[in-house]
C-alpha cells in the first residue's frame, strides 16, 4: 500500500493596515487617530492604506483621496513613504525565512509560507504561526493577522476572518465546518456581479454553493464555475512559489489635472515607453504584447493591446505600438491617467531569427549604451528632444501641489503617480499571485 502523502501546512501572514501602522509606530502622536496614507486630500491620487480608525469612517484602499477627505475630514493624510515600507517589509521577510525558504510574497504586506517540512525543527504549523506573529510584534512593533490551513485558499481566508490582530487555524478535519457558514462572497472569484447571480439562485452561503452540481456551475460561469466548485469544498492545489515569474512590466501616470491634448499625451507615452524599455533591458527580458491603458475624467477605463511577431525591449517599438493603439481611441473627454505595459515576457536571448536581425542588434546595442550612460551620469544626461521644453512646463502645470508616491495597496495594478512617471508595481500571476480573481478585502 502506497504511503499517504504528507498533508501540506500553509501559513498566510497579512499585516494589519501596514503603511498606516508603520506611520503610527514611528510617530506615537498618530496612534489612535485616523491615518490615511496616499497623499494630500486635494491631490489626484488614491488611498493606499487607511488605519482602522479611518476605516470606521468608511475610508478604504483605492478610494480617491478627495472622497476619503469628504468621509473623514478629521483624518491625517500622509504621503506614501515607499522606501520605509520596503525596508520594514524586508525585515518581516527575514523573520519568515527563519522558518522556511518557501515564502511567496504577494505584496509588501502579505505572504504565503509553506511550513510542511519545517515541523521536525520548529513544531506544528500553528506554533510556527504564533511565533512569527509574536516576533513581528516584539521586534517590529506591528500587528499581523495569521491564517494556518492545508492550502493557500483556506489560509488566506483564515487570516482575513478576524482582522486586525487575528489568528485562525483551519484543522484538516474541520474544513467544511469552517467554510459552510461563510457568505458566498468570501470565495475567491465571487465579485458583486457573480454574487448577484448566485443570490438569484438562492445561494447565499458556501453551504448553498456546495449544493450546486459541477456541470450546472460550469454552465452558469464557465471556467470560474469549476473553480467555485473546488473552492466550496476547500480544495486548492496551488503550490507556494518562492520564485515567481514576472508576467508584465508597465508604467502609468495620473495627471494633476485632466489632459485632452493628444500631442502632450503622446509625449507622456514616449516617456513611459522609454521607462518600460529600460526596465525590460535591465531584467534581460523582451515582450510580445504591448498594452495601452487610459482612464477618462469620469473614471471610465479602456485597455487595448497589440501582439507583435517577436519580442522587443526597444523604446521606439514600444512607443510606436502604444501610439497606434492610442490613435485608435477617441478622446471623447480628457484623460486623468495613461499607462503602457508589456506582456508575454521571455528571456531576451530567446526569439526567432529575423531578416532584420543586424539592424535590430545595432538598435539594441545603442539602447544598452544609453542605459549605461544614464546609470552613470543620471537620467537627464541623455534625453529625447521631444521630452524637452514645453512638455516639462505642461507637466509642472498639471502636477498637484504635493506629489504622491507609489501605490502598492490591494486592487491597484500599477504605480499611482501624480504628474510624474515612477516605477509601477510589477505584477505576478493573478494580480495577487493566487491565480484566482481576488475576493473582498
Amino acid at each position: 500500500m502506497a504511503k499517504q502523502a504528507r498533508e501540506r501546512r500553509i501559513i498566510h501572514v497579512d499585516m494589519d493596515a501596514f503603511y498606516a501602522s508603520v506611520e503610527q509606530r514611528d510617530d506615537p502622536s498618530l496612534r489612535g487617530k485616523p491615518v490615511i496614507v496616499g497623499g494630500k486630500p486635494n491631490s489626484r491620487g488614491v488611498v493606499s492604506t487607511a488605519s482602522y480608525e479611518a476605516r470606521k469612517a468608511g475610508v478604504h484602499s483605492a478610494m480617491p483621496l478627495a472622497e476619503a477627505w469628504r468621509r473623514c475630514p478629521q483624518g491625517i493624510f500622509l504621503p506614501v513613504n515607499g522606501r520605509k515600507y520596503r525596508e520594514v517589509s524586508g525585515q518581516i521577510r527575514q523573520i519568515f525565512l527563519t522558518y522556511t525558504p518557501l515564502v511567496e510574497p504577494l505584496s509588501l504586506d502579505e505572504a504565503f509560507l509553506d511550513v510542511t517540512a519545517s515541523g521536525a525543527i520548529f513544531g506544528p504549523a500553528a506554533s510556527i504561526g504564533h511565533i512569527i506573529k509574536e516576533r513581528i510584534q516584539d521586534e517590529l512593533g506591528l500587528t499581523a493577522s495569521v491564517g494556518v490551513a492545508g492550502n493557500k485558499f483556506l489560509a488566506k481566508l483564515a487570516s482575513d476572518l478576524r482582522k486586525p490582530d487575528g489568528f485562525v487555524v483551519v484543522p484538516a478535519e474541520g474544513v467544511q465546518d469552517f467554510l459552510d457558514p461563510l457568505p458566498v462572497e468570501r470565495i475567491w472569484g465571487v465579485g458583486q456581479k457573480t454574487a448577484d447571480r448566485l443570490h438569484r439562485l438562492n445561494v447565499k452561503t458556501v453551504r448553498d454553493l456546495r449544493r450546486l452540481e459541477l456541470a450546472h456551475l460550469k454552465h452558469l460561469f464557465g471556467v470560474l464555475g469549476g473553480q467555485l466548485y473546488e473552492l466550496a469544498r476547500g480544495r486548492d492545489e496551488r503550490p507556494v512559489e518562492s520564485e515567481r515569474e514576472t508576467k508584465s512590466i508597465g508604467r502609468e501616470t495620473t495627471f494633476g489635472a485632466d489632459v485632452g491634448e493628444r500631442d502632450f499625451l503622446e509625449s507622456v507615452l514616449l516617456e513611459l515607453a522609454c521607462d518600460v524599455g529600460r526596465s525590460l533591458r535591465k531584467e534581460k527580458l523582451k515582450g510580445r504584447t504591448i498594452t495601452l491603458k487610459v482612464r477618462y475624467a469620469d473614471f471610465h477605463t479602456l485597455v487595448r493591446s497589440r501582439t507583435l511577431a517577436e519580442g522587443t525591449n526597444l523604446d521606439d517599438v514600444i512607443y510606436s505600438e502604444a501610439c497606434r493603439l492610442f490613435q485608435a481611441i477617441a478622446l471623447k473627454q480628457p484623460l486623468r491617467l495613461i499607462g503602457v505595459s508589456v506582456h508575454q515576457l521571455a528571456n531576451q536571448e530567446e526569439g526567432q531569427l529575423s531578416l532584420f536581425a543586424d539592424e535590430r542588434e545595432d538598435q539594441e546595442h545603442l539602447a544598452r549604451v544609453i542605459d549605461k550612460v544614464r546609470e552613470k551620469y543620471g537620467a537627464q544626461s541623455i534625453v529625447r528632444a521631444r521630452l524637452l521644453g514645453p512638455t516639462d512646463k505642461k507637466r509642472e502645470a498639471t502636477a498637484p501641489a504635493v506629489p504622491g508616491g507609489p501605490s502598492q495597496g490591494r486592487g491597484l495594478s500599477g504605480t499611482e503617480v501624480n504628474g510624474r512617471v515612477q516605477p509601477a508595481v510589477r505584477k505576478g500571476p493573478g494580480e495577487r499571485g493566487n491565480g484566482i480573481p481576488p475576493g473582498p478585502e
